[in-house]
């Protein structure tokens, strides 16, 4: 339809935006998540990079980022983690 048509460049311009902040949080999500993992390497820092984590993935389940069983799956796995380390 014309509509269509009509609001092609914003919708596309949406998208990419929408595409890039979710790439950017999703990046943070990960980079948190390996940080945890070099702190229980290091043996330092591992409760504070653990809450990190924790929060991140959270906020991408709130932004849609993350399926919340996704999530609960990957929090599960720090939390194992988190245990073997103490």
């Amino acid at each position: 339809s014309t509509h269509e048509i009509t609001l092609f460049p914003y919708t596309t311009l949406f998208r990419s935006v929408n595409n890039a902040m979710n790439r950017a949080a999703k990046t943070e999500m990960k980079t948190m998540i390996k940080k945890f993992d070099a702190a229980v390497v290091a043996g330092e820092g591992v409760e504070a990079a653990y809450k990190t984590a924790i929060k991140t993935i959270d906020q991408g389940v709130a932004k849609g980022i993350l399926h919340k069983n996704a999530a609960a799956r990957k929090k599960s796995q720090l939390t194992k983690k988190l245990n073997a380390a103490q």
